[in-house]
């Protein structure tokens, strides 16, 4: 059977804005793209999301909608030469017709400063509109004159419906799609593909695709492709995970107590199990924030910030490069030293408030910006700490009712221990009791 060269992610493109999935947000009714588009208008924009969320598409429906002449570059492969001739291209265009080029600048981050300013000139003139397409955050990308030209417009990953009709709809599609191969996509094989993905939709049509040629090549009729084909068709073993199962629940529990138990081998091999099953890295790296809080907390302050550059890695580089991102952070903490004070002091005085209620605030700590206010006694006999030895003074903070209360107990570990030390010599100067 003849199969079309041209991949099946690009042949299956939506051309309507009623197709694109997963982004309502931005193409809701009551959206101001979609309202512009459907008035036959568009306005410089950069499309920020992750891989396979639809950009290049949704810069393929502007153009559809708007008519306007349509010009389009990658800033991997082109510069300011390129970039000329398409300006030059563009104002013959408007001399003839009077209108706008729109330019899909795919990458756009990869643009250094200078290549970005080359842009400004003709989008204040109205020469071309921009629509940029990146995976980067574009306040650190891309230059401020440039983003208060444009909106910037965030894309979200597909979610797992929408990467699973997606599929239905090119194994129906027998215009564009793999409609007219009539090939048998079983239910745990589909659920597979879907979840290989990560919500990248390209990811999953170039798989389902590669694995469709494998059957057809390799198998008779009729046309059956069940989980063990497509594991053999996209090289790759699935491993026994379900993400909104037990396994799931399992496997992340079993990462966080490695870590919390500073068993740094047993850590990596859960975090790679998951990663490897194809669990959501964002997913991962939120827990590993939550727990450089709870169980490390200030035993070593450090911990937080990894975790979040790992977080931040994945979503700026992505795979495969900030699998090790991710792998850092497991590492570091693991092997932090341990103290779950914070989570403690967190429940201790949630209790308290559920208990005690909304005490006062105490007059001399509250603010007094009016004259009112301070003839009723606001801020009154409150001593700026900055003014005394040490930047410290002996007046209380807490209502009147708690000012006993303890809450965060530091332990002797990592930084609290220093921590515990100041403390200590904080209550001995008010001389209080230290716990």
């Amino acid at each position: 059977m003849k199969v079309s060269e041209t991949p099946l992610a690009d042949r299956v493109r939506p051309d309507r804005l009623e197709d694109m999935m997963g982004q309502e947000h931005i193409l809701g009714s009551k959206s101001v793209l979609r309202r512009a588009l459907l008035s036959g208008r568009i306005f410089s924009v950069i499309l920020w999301g992750p891989p396979g969320s639809g950009k290049t598409t949704l810069a393929r429906l502007i153009t559809r909608y708007t008519r306007n002449p349509f010009q389009a570059f990658s800033a991997v492969t082109s510069g300011l030469k390129e970039l000329r001739q398409i300006i030059a291209e563009a104002e013959k265009d408007r001399e003839e017709t009077g209108k706008s080029t729109i330019l899909f600048v795919d990458e756009i981050h990869r643009f250094n400063k200078a290549q970005q300013d080359a842009f400004l000139p003709h989008v204040e003139s109205g020469l071309i509109i921009l629509v940029g397409a990146t995976t980067q955050n574009p306040s650190f990308e891309i230059i401020s004159p440039l983003l208060s030209r444009t909106r910037v417009m965030v894309l979200n990953p597909l979610d797992e419906e929408a990467i699973k009709t997606i599929l239905l709809r090119a194994l129906k599609d027998k215009e564009h799609g793999l409609g007219k191969i009539s090939i048998d996509v079983r239910p745990e094989a589909l659920e597979y593909l879907v979840f290989l993905s990560a919500g990248d939709a390209r990811r999953a049509l170039n798989n389902l695709e590669i694995a469709t040629l494998y059957v057809i090549e390799d198998k008779g009729r009729p046309y059956v492709l069940d989980l063990k084909v497509a594991e053999i068709a996209i090289n790759r073993k699935s491993l026994p995970y379900d993400k909104d199962g037990e396994e799931h629940y399992n496997i992340i529990s079993a990462l966080h107590k490695s870590m919390r138990g500073s068993d740094v081998q047993a850590s990596v091999y859960w975090l790679y199990r998951m990663l490897e099953a194809g669990e959501e890295p964002l997913f991962i790296a939120r827990r590993m924030i939550r727990f450089a809080s709870e169980d490390i907390g200030l035993a070593d302050p450090n911990a937080l910030s990894i975790a979040l550059a790992a977080f931040e890695a994945w979503e700026k580089v992505g795979p495969p490069e900030a699998k090790l991102a991710l792998t850092q952070s497991v590492v570091y903490l693991a092997a932090a030293p341990k103290s779950n004070a914070l989570y403690i002091t967190e429940k201790a005085v949630k209790k308290e408030i559920a208990y005690s209620g909304a005490q006062p605030v105490p007059m001399h700590i509250r603010n007094a910006p009016t004259k009112l206010m301070k003839a009723l006694g606001y801020s009154q006999g409150y001593r700026y700490p900055h003014n005394y030895s040490d930047a410290w003074v002996d007046q209380e903070h807490l209502p009147e009712k708690l000012k006993e209360r303890v809450f965060y107990r530091p332990t002797n570990r990592g930084r609290e221990k220093e921590i515990r030390k100041r403390i200590f010599e904080l209550n001995n100067k008010k001389g209080k009791k230290s716990e």
